[in-house]
């Protein structure tokens, strides 16, 4: 079933979403290699909280952590641990709030210095799919003209688009209806209402496609070990236009100042 948001709801939604960027933001500011990303996730836990919310992600359906760190091969839902950011890594970073009863649910793809072209690449191309994809996320059209925009955009490099996790609608919940699959047919899936909120999120591989899960029963990765990149907005069908409710504004702007992040 898919709930249509009222736009006081919206609000509320856009409040939990910015929070998320800011969150991000906090964390842009201070990657380095040496880092381990235990840190990172103790460091927006805080943040969260401070802020008069509760991270997203830690505990639902089990995960242990408040951010999901994925780095280099590792598509999504990386645990932080005590591995250490090198110099050349893609970190994505995925991070979801709960404030007033409502998600915010963003990613970030982080390029440490040292990275290399094809990689930096991949992850310029894939901020680019998303906003491809929220381009064609008008009051009107259908799911499908989302996720074949996405396809057809990254498919042009050469990349490949992750099949079995897809973007999902956001409300009091973390996940629901529709999916937002980033491949598909155009005029095909739900029609995109007044009220829908999205949480659009390109997972794109350098490689192949094909995904693996890890033993720890939660890290994704490629299954040939290529890299993959992960971007994510909110998104609200309003009756005139479409708002990206979540932000990169802030954590681009930390970005430029750490000089040990790639401004892509």
């Amino acid at each position: 079933m898919i709930y249509y948001k009222t736009p006081e709801e919206i609000e509320i939604l856009r409040e939990s979403s910015l929070l998320v960027g800011s969150t991000l933001a906090e964390l842009a500011a201070i990657i380095k290699p040496g880092l381990n990303t235990k840190v990172l996730d103790q460091v927006a836990e805080e943040f969260i909280r401070d802020h008069g919310a509760v991270p997203g992600f830690k505990g639902y359906q089990g995960f242990p952590n408040t951010l999901c760190i994925s780095i280099n091969e590792q598509v999504v839902h990386g645990i932080p641990s005590d591995r250490e950011i090198q110099e050349g890594d893609l970190i994505s970073i995925d991070c979801g709030t709960i404030k007033n009863g409502f998600y915010g649910d963003s990613a970030y793809s982080f390029s440490v210095v040292g990275m290399k072209q094809e990689v930096q690449d991949l992850v310029k191309r894939t901020k680019e799919a998303l906003y491809v994809g929220i381009q064609e996320a008008k009051k009107g059209k259908r799911v499908g003209d989302i996720g074949y925009h996405i396809q057809q955009y990254v498919e042009s490099f050469g990349y490949g688009v992750v099949r079995e996790l897809v973007g999902h609608g956001l409300g009091r919940s973390l996940h629901e209806d529709p999916p937002v699959p980033n491949y598909g047919r155009r005029g095909k899936g739900n029609k995109l209402k007044e009220g829908m909120i999205l949480a659009i999120e390109p997972m794109i591989t350098l490689g192949s496609r094909k995904i693996h899960q890890e033993k720890d029963g939660w890290t994704i990765r490629t299954a040939d070990r290529k890299p993959a990149a992960h971007f994510e907005h909110d998104i609200a069908i309003t009756s005139s236009t479409t708002e990206i409710l979540s932000s990169f504004d802030e954590i681009e702007s930390r970005i430029e100042k750490n000089t040990y992040l790639l401004n892509l």
